[in-house]
């Protein structure tokens, strides 16, 4: 059970599925699988016009706008879907055709996605004015941070800038975040992650 800090200059760039863009990889299980192998991965991307979403056979997907100003998805036979940075995460089929609408100017994205049977994810958005205690309920939880923060767990401080993303490993493991800067309201994305199968 450990708190870990992941900075921006460690995330990983690799192209998109569809090869339309480039998607920056935070984290993934098993670590450095593949787009066929993965378990669950998250990660972010720069949209820059509109187009076709990437189709990931027997994935779960959610997406949160980091960035930007909106994103319309179009799944098919489905209603249209608007995104903006003040939109609640987007849980959908990742198998599901759909396009996207990018009208005023490039967003950026946050991206988790699951393999059925073997991951599953909820994601949410916190906000507070107050540090935010948290015991993970999950094998892992991720804090996407959008604030420069730091981070207690047990004798360990960590200080992170806003961008970086903060991993606490195990069931139980706790940690307390805090804004550097007590005036600024905390912001972060918390990603919870499942493993529910095995190889």
């Amino acid at each position: 059970m450990s708190l870990t800090l992941i900075p921006q200059s460690g995330f990983c760039a690799m192209p998109w599925k569809n090869g339309g863009g480039t998607t920056i990889e935070i984290a993934a299980s098993p670590h450095g699988a593949g787009l066929d192998r993965f378990d669950w991965r998250v990660s972010m991307a720069r949209v820059e016009g509109s187009g076709p979403f990437s189709v990931f056979e027997g994935i779960d997907r959610c997406l949160c706008v980091l960035g930007g100003a909106e994103i319309v998805l179009k799944p098919f036979g489905r209603g249209h879907v608007t995104l903006t940075q003040d939109s609640p995460p987007y849980a959908f089929p990742a198998d599901l055709a759909l396009e996207a609408d990018v009208l005023d100017g490039p967003i950026t994205d946050l991206n988790v996605m699951t393999r059925r049977g073997r991951a599953r994810a909820f994601v949410s958005r916190l906000i507070g004015t107050q540090p935010l205690a948290f015991t993970g309920m999950a094998d892992v939880t991720l804090m996407m941070l959008q604030t420069d923060c730091h981070a207690v767990s047990g004798n360990l401080t960590i200080e992170a800038v806003s961008g970086d993303v903060l991993r606490l490993d195990g069931r139980g493991s706790s940690c307390t975040v805090s804004a550097r800067d007590a005036s600024v309201p905390l912001g972060l994305f918390l990603i919870e992650l499942w493993q529910t199968g095995q190889n």
